[in-house]
C-alpha cells in the first residue's frame, strides 16, 4: 500500500503531465503558478511551458490568488470557477490520478460516497467520458511523458501502469499514433508520405503514414506546406509521393470543389482524448449547416468548455475532412479558422449551394496570389 507521500508525488506528477500536454480536460480541477512570473494558469494554457522547478500547484484559483499570484490574461483561470465538474467527480479524478492502477468503479463510488451507477452518470456528464476512459487516457499520458524523458520503453510501459507490453502497444496505436519505441524517438524512423496539388483554395497537401491520412493542410504557397509538414514531423522521414497518394489527393480536391463528393479515407488521427471527441463530433455536422462553439460544447456534455472546444478546433490536423469550418461564433460570424477566414467563407458558401460571383473570384485570386482563371 503506497504511503501518503507517494500518493502526493503521484498526484503532482499527474498534474505536471497535464500541464505539459496542455490538457483541457484538467481545466477547472487545479491551477498551476509560476514563481518567476507571479502568474497562475489553467493546465490547458497555450502559453510557453515553464520550467518545472518554478511551478507550484493549487487546488483552486482562489488559493492561488490568496498566495499572491495573478490570473493569466491568456487562459483566464478565474473563469474555471464556472467549471461544471462537481466535488464528487473532482475527488474521483484525483483518486484515479494518484493510483498506479485505475480503481474500479465500485472502489471510486465507495471513496466518494455515491452509488456506482450514479457516480458513473455524474462523471460522464462532468468530464465527457467514463471513469474507465479517463483512467486509460491518463495511462497514455504517463506513457508519453515517460517516453519523452528518454527512459527505456519497457520501463516507461510499466511506469505508466500497464501490466503487459502488449496492452501498451495496443493502446499506443490509438493514443500516441505510433509504437512506443517510435514515439520515444520523436517519430524518428517513421516514414510519412505526402503529396501537394493546386486547388481553387490555393495549394493542398495530404500526408499519410502506413495507417492512413495524418495531415491535410491548405496554404497559398506550396513550399510553405512542405515546411509546415517538416515542423509537425521534425524527426520523421518525409517522402514526396504524388503517385502513391494520387487517389487520396484527388478525393480531397474533389470534395473541396464539390462538397457533396464522398470522402472515404483511412485516417491516422492523433490527439488528446478530448480533441478526438471534438473531432468526431465535427464529422457528424452535415454539409451545408453550421453550429456554434457553445452548441458543440453542449453536444459533448461540457457546456462550459467553449474555449477548450475552440482550442480543439484550432488543433484540427485534417482540413475539410474534419470540418471545423462548420463551427462559427454565437452571433454567426466567422472566426478562428487556422487556414484563413476567406477559405472558411468559400467552403461554407459552396456547401450552402451559393453562387460565387466574378468579383468574389477576383478577390480570392488576389488573396491567394494565384493566376486568375480564364474568362469564358
Amino acid at each position: 500500500m503506497p504511503d501518503k507521500e507517494t500518493d502526493v508525488e503521484a498526484l503532482i506528477e499527474a498534474r505536471w503531465s497535464a500541464v505539459m500536454a496542455r490538457d483541457h480536460l484538467a481545466d477547472g480541477r487545479f491551477v498551476y503558478a509560476v514563481r518567476t512570473t507571479g502568474i497562475f494558469c489553467r493546465p490547458g494554457c497555450p502559453s510557453r511551458r515553464p520550467a518545472r522547478r518554478n511551478v507550484c500547484f493549487f487546488e483552486t484559483a482562489q488559493a492561488a490568488l490568496a498566495a499572491g499570484f495573478r490570473s493569466c490574461l491568456r487562459c483566464r483561470p478565474l473563469d474555471a470557477l464556472e467549471n461544471p465538474v462537481d466535488d464528487s467527480v473532482a475527488r474521483a479524478c484525483r483518486l484515479i490520478e494518484a493510483s498506479e492502477a485505475p480503481p474500479s468503479l465500485d472502489e471510486l463510488a465507495a471513496a466518494v460516497g455515491l452509488s456506482p451507477g450514479y457516480l458513473h452518470r455524474r462523471f460522464k456528464a462532468g468530464m465527457g467520458m467514463t471513469p474507465k476512459a479517463y483512467g486509460a487516457a491518463l495511462k497514455i499520458r504517463r506513457l508519453a511523458s515517460a517516453l519523452s524523458s528518454g527512459v527505456k520503453v519497457s520501463d516507461a510501459i510499466y511506469a505508466a501502469g500497464y501490466a503487459a507490453s502488449s496492452r501498451a502497444y495496443e493502446a499506443a496505436a490509438g493514443g500516441l499514433g505510433m509504437a512506443p519505441s517510435v514515439y520515444r524517438r520523436g517519430g524518428e524512423g517513421e516514414s510519412i508520405r505526402y503529396a501537394v496539388a493546386a486547388c481553387s483554395l490555393g495549394w493542398l497537401a495530404v500526408a499519410a503514414t502506413g495507417r492512413g491520412v495524418v495531415a491535410i493542410e491548405l496554404s497559398d504557397d506550396a513550399d510553405a506546406l512542405r515546411e509546415a509538414l517538416g515542423r509537425r514531423f521534425p524527426k520523421a522521414r518525409l517522402v514526396e509521393a504524388s503517385t502513391a497518394l494520387a487517389r487520396w489527393l484527388d478525393a480531397v480536391v474533389a470534395h473541396i470543389e464539390a462538397p457533396g463528393a464522398l470522402l472515404d479515407l483511412p485516417l491516422d488521427v492523433r490527439g488528446t482524448a478530448f480533441q478526438l471527441r471534438v473531432w468526431r463530433e465535427l464529422q457528424a455536422i452535415p454539409a451545408g449547416t453550421t453550429i456554434s462553439y457553445a452548441t458543440l460544447a453542449r453536444r459533448l456534455g461540457r457546456p462550459k468548455a467553449v474555449r477548450a472546444v475552440a482550442g480543439a478546433c484550432a488543433a484540427n490536423p485534417l482540413a475539410v475532412v474534419i470540418p471545423c469550418h462548420r463551427v462559427v461564433a454565437a452571433d454567426g460570424k466567422l472566426r478562428g479558422y487556422r487556414w484563413g477566414l476567406t477559405r472558411k467563407a468559400r467552403l461554407l458558401a459552396r456547401e450552402a449551394g451559393e453562387d460565387e460571383t466574378d468579383e468574389e473570384e477576383d478577390d480570392l485570386v488576389q488573396i491567394l496570389r494565384l493566376p486568375a482563371p480564364p474568362r469564358p
